[in-house]
């Protein structure tokens, strides 16, 4: 398992979910989140920092 570190926006939020795209890496497919695991104050156009599978708002 790869325990790295991914960068991501928050593309849309969808009820408890939230689509995130990746900022690092030129991947065309969106990434479906639970927004229980996601910091309460994301909204669309938040950068987000995964590392662990912990996501924190980033400038």
């Amino acid at each position: 398992m790869d325990f790295g570190i991914w960068y991501y926006e928050v593309v849309s939020i969808d009820g408890d979910y939230a689509h995130l795209r990746r900022t690092d890496e030129q991947i065309d497919d969106l990434k479906l989140v639970a927004r229980a695991l996601l910091p309460y104050e994301i909204e669309v156009g938040s950068k987000l920092k995964c590392e662990m599978m912990q996501y924190e708002i980033v400038e």
